[in-house]
């Protein structure tokens, strides 16, 4: 094993998450954990199939190896401690690291896609990190749902770091007075300076409320959550990608929508329709996570499907964006939530979800398949599935990046004992080679 065990006890005795400050700040409702829903799901669409379906599943299931991590404490690190206050919980992190390979930020909300506020910054790897939430717009405590932080370089190569969420509070969500406050869909902010100081841009889209006219469904950005993901396409633009109601009937179902920057993030066009879940008789896209594929020449978008009639979804499109394959079923090894993931130097894919796989045998829901592009688009199980974390009650959205050194770094939320109400932020440590011995180990009987 090559984990740093007595740096990693160290690390956990030495942080500290300023949880008083966020304590003040959360009040948000608790909602039924969708860790909880996605397992309760999971074994309704094993029941609703067919015969053969399941046999399917079943083979895919005994061909992909497990590697179970999810009791080794020493490889996590808390960033933000939860709390036994009641109506109070951290949740939805994601992550960007910068190109120095060691200063890392971390931004999530509080309650279930409630208020954002909390920001982190590491700078050696991970290992330590640093509240930096005073460093923030004071508007900024009245984003809502799942903040989400990027790093973006213009056509002239100036990087900056965005942190978007799905829209502003209304009047009865409001954390913080602030006059004049700006309102709005995808609500953002920026850095200049790699973190140091941020400023507030104006939000992307109006945020129409009009229930009685449905004048809300006019407003071009109006969303569930901000871009899940944003991949860089071949002339230098981003693709972002994100989702939202259809808008048809009481219950309707999920579209996937994209958009276009080509001055690195401050503008971004009309979005258009990528999946809609209207014609993929009865599925619910949402969540795409877009990467490129190893040879550069396709774009590969991976989804939740939020009926949960059985696996994840997964499109494809070959000219940047501007059209896509008919959403199908992913492996079923792939099967969960807000996918994100990274590339190995190997070749080898690394993508972490929350756990949502049929009759899986998983020991935990925060999941990391290992496995190659061509595994996903010819439907193959892959390597191995590795569980990363329990919960007590709730978590796992993630972000991940992989250091210089080759550790990977795993970001996630979970109630990590029954004394928390809410959860606390959490990342796991690990190294492919681990995982590799680990995976080519017989299995006892």
């Amino acid at each position: 094993m090559t984990c740093d065990r007595p740096a990693a006890r160290a690390v956990l005795v030495s942080i500290t998450c300023a949880v008083a400050a966020t304590v003040a700040l959360a009040r948000e409702p608790l909602a039924k954990p969708e860790a909880a829903n996605a397992i309760k799901q999971a074994r309704r669409a094993w029941m609703d199939v067919a015969l053969e379906m399941q046999a399917a599943w079943q083979a895919e299931r005994d061909a992909i190896r497990n590697v179970d991590l999810s009791g080794d404490v020493q490889r996590r690190v808390v960033i933000a401690q939860g709390t036994p206050e009641p109506e109070a919980y951290h949740a939805h992190p994601t992550t960007a690291l910068l190109r120095d390979g060691k200063t890392t930020f971390c931004v999530w909300n509080i309650g279930h896609g409630g208020h954002a506020g909390p920001m982190a910054k590491s700078i050696d790897g991970g290992l330590t990190w640093t509240r930096i939430d005073d460093a923030l717009p004071p508007n900024y405590v009245n984003f809502r749902n799942c903040p989400s932080i990027y790093r973006l370089t213009d056509p002239e190569g100036k990087e900056r770091l965005w942190v978007f969420a799905a829209r502003t509070a209304r009047p009865n969500e409001v954390k913080r007075d602030v006059p004049g406050r700006l309102e709005g869909y995808m609500p953002r902010i920026v850095s200049e300076d790699d973190g140091r100081t941020w400023r507030e841009e104006p939000p992307l889209g109006p945020l129409v409320a009009n229930a009685a006219t449905k004048e809300w469904l006019a407003s071009p950005f109006r969303c569930i959550m901000t871009f899940s993901s944003i991949v860089r396409l071949k002339d230098g633009s981003y693709l972002g990608m994100f989702h939202r109601g259809s808008g048809v009937g009481e219950e309707g179902t999920l579209q996937v929508l994209q958009s276009v920057t080509h001055d690195g993030g401050f503008t971004w066009s009309e979005p258009v329709i990528a999946c809609d879940g209207t014609h993929l008789e009865g599925k619910h896209p949402c969540e795409p996570y877009v990467f490129r594929s190893p040879d550069g020449m396709e774009l590969c978008c991976l989804m939740r499907e939020n009926r949960r009639s059985g696996t994840s979804l997964v499109m494809f499109s070959r000219d940047e964006g501007m059209t896509w394959s008919k959403a199908v079923d992913a492996p079923w090894g792939l099967t969960g939530d807000r996918h994100h993931g990274i590339f190995l130097p190997d070749g080898r894919l690394v993508i972490v979800f929350r756990n949502a796989a049929p009759n899986s045998r998983d020991k935990a829901g925060f999941i990391a398949w290992v496995g190659r592009y061509d595994d996903i688009k010819l439907g193959r199980p892959g390597q191995c599935r590795v569980s990363l974390l329990k919960t007590v009650k709730d978590g796992f959205y993630p972000g991940i990046h992989q250091l210089p050194d080759g550790t990977i770094i795993a970001t996630t939320y979970a109630t990590l004992s029954k004394e928390e109400v809410g959860c606390s932020i959490v990342s796991v440590r690990f190294k492919i080679d681990e995982i590799d011995t680990l995976a080519a180990t017989p299995v006892s009987k």
